[in-house]
């Protein structure tokens, strides 16, 4: 009875490396997707992963900006993060404790 927790563990566990495998890949992939915008005197650059690459008002580069900008987004989405963590009872629940 107790090995058969200790199985069940172990596969759920495995789940978990497969899934946190697959998280990091599809992390990669958007880190490598571009978007630009270039509306009138503002051009954008933004990854798929968030992270603003450039951005240009009137093709003068707006580092400072940027990196304010990139800043709130990192911000924001920590924020988001905690939420669902709290919502989903974060990795607690997925191994049933």
């Amino acid at each position: 009875m107790i090995f058969d927790s200790i199985k069940q563990r172990g596969v759920q566990l495995g789940e978990l490396k497969k899934m946190r495998d697959e998280a990091l890949r599809i992390q990669k992939e958007l880190a490598s997707e571009k978007v630009e915008i270039d509306e009138g005197d503002i051009k954008v650059i933004i990854s798929g992963d968030q992270k603003i690459q450039e951005l240009q008002i009137n093709g003068e580069d707006q580092s400072h900006l940027l990196d304010v900008l990139n800043k709130a987004i990192k911000r924001s989405q920590e924020v988001a993060a905690r939420k669902v963590q709290s919502m989903s009872g974060g990795l607690s629940g997925l191994l049933g404790k």
